[in-house]
């Protein structure tokens, strides 16, 4: 009778001691063209604060790609999502011409819920390079026919033609049977489906400053209920797309547009899950756009003047700002494949 009481009594206390750690939620932001000086231009521009002071974690990253000291946002976007430095131009495949496996797909392997929102196309770079694997970033068509075997359960961002005006006539909305395909963030909303596709444009979407709809926080709201009302560990991507577009353009009203947009959206993450001990938020850009500067100012109002150096990229360091379980492995000098490195110890750990 002794020793079977002590038996139960171990099998009842065994899982206090034994219990596997809760996988960890990751929720991955890239501005893109976002560096210290669009950070610092948006802190300014909403009077001396950003919601980038929320993260206890900074750490910066070196952007070079395998062939350039300037990288694109192809083998940006590559580094951090496979953990590869490639050659400019290039998604998801090494210099030794191999397929990646992105922190996306490796997730999903592990169970995980996916999703991506981009205020660009849901094929166009950033996004792309979490799901496919692409000699050229401008395979836009091979791209879309990618995430229809991809492992990305909810998806928001521009692209609708890649899908349904081809080349090869194939209408790829169709054969995605097992998306429930909705035309607004309200139907999205509303949609109890396991898989969820919102094309916000045919093509790209608008600037924010233009009416794009939705903004980048309505679409981050929606997005998480989906993710965590599982019993299932989530990993999202967030590309606030358009603050690079407007460093291009050299038009600094569009990058600071884009990147309040972005701050909105980041401010609801946080609110989201400021209870949330089992959820990683990380936020950095893939290269800085433009050679932005603030050559002048005012204190007053945070007044401020500045210039462009270039319409393309410069090989500015970037941040990357964390917050959450692991978060103090981003702290530090390091390569943007090791942004990749770390999320993986997250999913491991």
């Amino acid at each position: 009778m002794k020793k079977n009481f002590l038996f139960f009594l171990i099998l009842l206390i065994q899982p206090l001691f034994c219990q596997e750690k809760a996988q960890k939620n990751i929720i991955l932001i890239i501005g893109d063209g976002m560096g210290v000086p669009q950070i610092t231009a948006g802190m300014y521009k909403l009077k001396n604060q950003t919601a980038l002071e929320n993260f206890p974690i900074i750490g910066l990253s070196k952007t070079h790609s395998s062939n350039a000291l300037i990288t694109d946002s192809a083998a940006a976007g590559t580094a951090i999502a496979c953990g590869e430095k490639t050659a400019n131009g290039t998604l998801g495949i090494s210099m030794r011409n191999q397929k990646l496996t992105s922190i996306l797909e490796l997730s999903k392997q592990k169970g995980y819920k996916t999703g991506i929102i981009a205020t660009s196309t849901i094929v166009h770079a950033t996004p792309a390079a979490f799901y496919a694997n692409v000699i050229s970033r401008n395979q836009y068509e091979d791209i879309a026919l990618q995430l229809v075997n991809s492992d990305v359960d909810y998806f928001i961002g521009g692209g609708r033609k890649f899908f349904i005006s081809r080349k090869d006539k194939r209408n790829l909305m169709k054969e995605m049977s097992d998306y429930d395909f909705v035309n607004s963030i309200k139907k999205f909303d509303e949609s109890e489906s396991n898989k969820i596709g919102y094309f916000t444009s045919s093509e790209d979407p608008y600037p924010i400053r233009n009416g794009r709809i939705p903004k980048l926080s309505l679409a981050v709201e929606k997005m998480l209920p989906k993710l965590s009302n599982t019993n299932n560990p989530y990993f999202l991507l967030v590309e606030a797309s358009q603050i690079d577009w407007g460093g291009h353009k050299n038009d600094i009203d569009y990058v600071l547009s884009e990147f309040i947009d972005m701050n909105e959206a980041i401010n609801k993450v946080l609110e989201f899950t400021k209870n949330d001990k089992n959820t990683i938020v990380i936020v950095t850009g893939d290269h800085e756009t433009g050679g932005l500067a603030i050559i002048s100012g005012r204190i007053r109002n945070f007044q401020m003047k500045t210039e462009f150096s270039t319409i393309g990229h410069s090989a500015a360091m970037i941040p990357v700002f964390a917050k959450g379980p692991h978060s103090e492995i981003f702290s530090g000098i390091y390569d943007n494949t090791d942004i990749f490195k770390k999320m993986f110890f997250v999913l491991n750990n």
